[in-house]
């Protein structure tokens, strides 16, 4: 089992009624989530604006601190360890950001940017492994010497990509990856994902308010509403019959060739 969540709880200081004296009332964003991420699976979160799927993703991370419950990573409860513990086992997970144009240092060329997590980690021959991953990704060698606002979107998305399997993980976290791409730059992207999980043998959690790419995409699918999971299956089972009222509307939302068509 690659991630095992259980009881997981996360709540965050309401900084929009912060009082004069004391500390911010907490919002309660994840309501007590429980599953399980099989190792080579490809689980999509899914949900709409607000839902507590990023910052679930982000929980999973450690990126954020969960209030209560477990997070448990290939074997091992990861939910109080502290950062120097936390060390070693942070290059087996890696994450790509919605926003390539704020996630990548603009003043780094593509190769630092890719080479840093490396350096980081201690690794040598950090030319070829920037070389490698840049290949992996469909770009040639001399965009390592590209900044990144000499890019197109699909291009630096596509660094961020090369940026997080460079480590090798086991587990990668895509959060709203495609949502600022044209379709064309979509379905390369989705394309090339599913190479990578199959040539790396890559667990991944990928999350979107766009349940027609999660079908593209993944084998099973989480469906989040106001931090609670309202409903999880396969995702061709998941689509055929939905359970939840609020997985209809989601269904109801993707744009259909035949527009009178709706989901049951």
């Amino acid at each position: 089992m690659m991630y095992r969540i259980n009881n997981l709880q996360l709540s965050l200081p309401d900084m929009t009624r912060k009082p004069l004296l004391g500390a911010a009332p907490r919002i309660e964003i994840l309501k007590g989530l429980t599953f399980d991420l099989p190792k080579g699976e490809v689980l999509g979160i899914v949900g709409g604006s607000g839902s507590g799927k990023s910052t679930l993703g982000r929980a999973m991370l450690r990126l954020l601190e969960p209030t209560g419950g477990n997070i448990e990573f290939d074997g091992t409860d990861i939910t109080h360890l502290s950062e120097n513990q936390l060390r070693p086992t942070r290059k087996k997970f890696q994450m790509i950001f919605q926003d390539p144009m704020s996630s990548l240092n603009p003043r780094r060329r593509v190769g630092g940017i890719i080479a840093c997590p490396l350096r980081v980690n201690g690794m040598d021959n950090l030319g070829t492994r920037v070389t490698e991953a840049l290949e992996m990704v469909g770009l040639p060698n001399h965009f390592g010497n590209r900044y990144p606002h000499e890019l197109s979107g699909g291009q630096r998305q596509r660094v961020g990509i090369a940026r997080a399997i460079a480590l090798r993980p086991d587990f990668i976290l895509a959060d709203e990856i495609v949502s600022g791409l044209d379709v064309s730059s979509q379905a390369q992207v989705l394309n090339l994902l599913e190479n990578l999980v199959k040539e790396l043998g890559l667990t991944l959690a990928f999350i979107s308010h766009d349940l027609s790419v999660i079908r593209r995409l993944c084998t099973r699918v989480l469906v989040l509403h106001q931090g609670v999971i309202v409903e999880e299956g396969p995702t061709e089972a998941l689509f055929a019959s939905p359970r939840a009222a609020y997985t209809r509307q989601l269904l109801n939302a993707i744009p259909l060739p035949n527009p009178h068509q709706r989901w049951a």
